[in-house]
């Protein structure tokens, strides 16, 4: 059992200190995460990698007072944390298209006069990825984990218990499946 998984089964059984244990041992991954993540935002982001992070901790952890969330290992501690930066993105990208922040302006960055907006491409692609999760669970989360935690085929594979060939034949299969129905709205 790693020192992680150890440190998550005592958040599990109630132990206070163990959380300001494990923020230390997972920092530098989900720093490299939310890194990945936020380097597919438009340029101008308000969110940082750092902001990312923190959020997504305090969503995963929690105040100390709060009921503690149970993870059966390290893999899947991170792909809740996967999920959890999907979230805290496609919130920020729907707040940002409240009338309260603009919504109806939309900004145009010189070199990108004639592309499409990227929030409005996050929603589009967060809905189909909610409509693959309906027909295939495996690969929705074979999505989250590649694009929006920043895994790479062989790491996501490792978490989701398959084999490399298997992670790769379901990306190309999602991202062909995700771009026709992102197009196709």
């Amino acid at each position: 059992m790693t020192d992680v998984t150890q440190i998550l089964s005592q958040i599990e059984s109630g132990d206070a200190t163990a959380s300001e244990q494990l923020l230390p041992l997972v920092y530098g991954e989900l720093r490299r995460l939310a890194a990945a993540k936020i380097g597919h935002e438009k340029p101008g982001q308000t969110l940082e990698a750092t902001g990312l992070v923190h959020e997504a901790y305090l969503r995963l952890v929690g105040p100390v007072d709060h009921e503690p969330r149970k993870w059966s290992s390290r893999s899947h501690f991170f792909v809740a944390a996967a999920e959890s930066m999907r979230r805290i993105l496609i919130d920020n990208a729907r707040r940002k298209q409240t009338k309260k922040r603009g919504g109806d302006f939309k900004r145009q960055e010189l070199e990108n006069v004639a592309g499409p907006e990227p929030d409005e491409d996050l929603i589009a692609l967060d809905n189909a990825l909610q409509r693959l999760a309906a027909q295939d669970p495996a690969k929705a989360k074979l999505v989250e984990l590649r694009y929006f935690a920043g895994l790479t085929g062989e790491e996501a594979a490792e978490v989701l218990g398959i084999s490399p060939a298997t992670a790769d034949r379901h990306w190309a299969y999602a991202r062909t499946w995700l771009q026709a129905e992102v197009r196709g709205r």
